[in-house]
């Protein structure tokens, strides 16, 4: 029987303890790390050195200083027109993921290349695998719909010696499948995540981006260009984010169920969250997590959930984090 949806709320607009960016940006040390930054900073009408996160470039080259500085990434480049999302957040993803697996591991995170993360959605930038690799010495697989961002994802990989031979990006050739065809035979995962679309088709999308280029006043013409950037497969999914979620819970439970111990997906809007916990529980899923998260005005979500028992969780802990056998009754 599916157990209520425990909750963990972060405090209030503010990041995970372990998150690198809880303070101010430091925009002189920046720059030193990444001159090109130069060009973006200026003070802003407060009199604080910032940029314009309005700008694509701005936020492109702010993320490059950033990746460069505390997680040691000397080529980090991206198509115009591809996510370049916010590094803080996405860090905070990968440091709540280290605490829900420590949570059933005595309060410990297990790290090392022994723990292996799913990526489902790793986009052009391989943001999620690059903190993860750095922080806590996990491996990843991370897939994609866009040959493109496969192509550059493995570009910065095969760039940064800190990331070869730990992350592997696989295309997923059909649009509309999450796990299908993506896990391998007998491929174990300790982890998946997953930033889903969440706009249910292009006009969505880019009525979302005229209301935050109408707010931020900013707007340029009739055609609005994402801050972040964006391609399509990153931004909007038939149905949005609501069936998305649903098929990937669908998928989980009918063909990747005992071979990963986490699934988690970001959930943008709590309006699914009533939809997916009633499809978890009619699928069968032992345990699910809700991990809320504050980052300034944004509140967003991790929603978690697992089909092993208990017996199942200590023998997976036993086998792949403390490396013995597991109990025998």
């Amino acid at each position: 029987m599916t157990q209520p949806p425990k909750d963990f709320t972060a405090d209030k607009d503010q990041l995970h303890p372990r998150n690198r960016h809880r303070g101010r940006y430091d925009f002189p040390q920046l720059i030193r790390t990444s001159p090109e930054l130069a060009q973006f900073v200026a003070d802003n009408p407060y009199g604080d050195a910032s940029i314009d996160f309005a700008n694509p470039q701005a936020v492109k080259a702010l993320n490059k200083a950033l990746l460069k500085q505390f997680y040691n990434i000397q080529m980090w480049d991206i198509p115009a027109g591809y996510l370049s999302p916010p590094i803080p957040g996405r860090a905070d993803y990968i440091h709540y993921l280290a605490d829900l697996i420590a949570s059933v591991n005595e309060g410990v995170t297990p790290t090392g290349k022994g723990i292996r993360v799913l990526d489902v959605g790793v986009g052009a930038n391989c943001i999620y695998p690059i903190i993860g690799r750095h922080e806590y010495g996990w491996r990843f697989v991370g897939t994609d719909v866009d040959p493109v961002a496969i192509r550059v994802a493995k570009q910065i990989v095969a760039s940064n010696t800190g990331l070869s031979g730990a992350v592997e990006l696989r295309l997923q050739p059909a649009s509309s499948n999450i796990f299908s065809g993506m896990v391998k035979p007998k491929e174990v995962f300790d982890l998946t995540m997953c930033n889903p679309p969440f706009h249910g088709s292009q006009a969505e999308a880019e009525a979302a981006s005229r209301r935050k280029e109408h707010n931020l006043g900013t707007s340029k013409g009739p055609k609005p260009e994402p801050n972040f950037g964006g391609q399509s497969a990153e931004l909007w999914y038939p149905g949005g984010e609501a069936t998305f979620l649903w098929r990937m819970a669908e998928e989980s439970a009918h063909l990747v169920r005992e071979t990963c111990f986490w699934f988690t997906a970001l959930v943008s809007k709590k309006e699914t969250l009533p939809g997916l916990y009633k499809s978890l529980q009619k699928l069968g899923a032992v345990e699910v997590r809700t991990i809320n998260m504050s980052q300034g005005q944004k509140t967003s979500r991790i929603v978690a959930w697992t089909f092993l028992d208990a017996e199942q969780q200590q023998a997976w802990r036993a086998k792949r984090w403390l490396n013995k056998p597991a109990p025998t009754a």
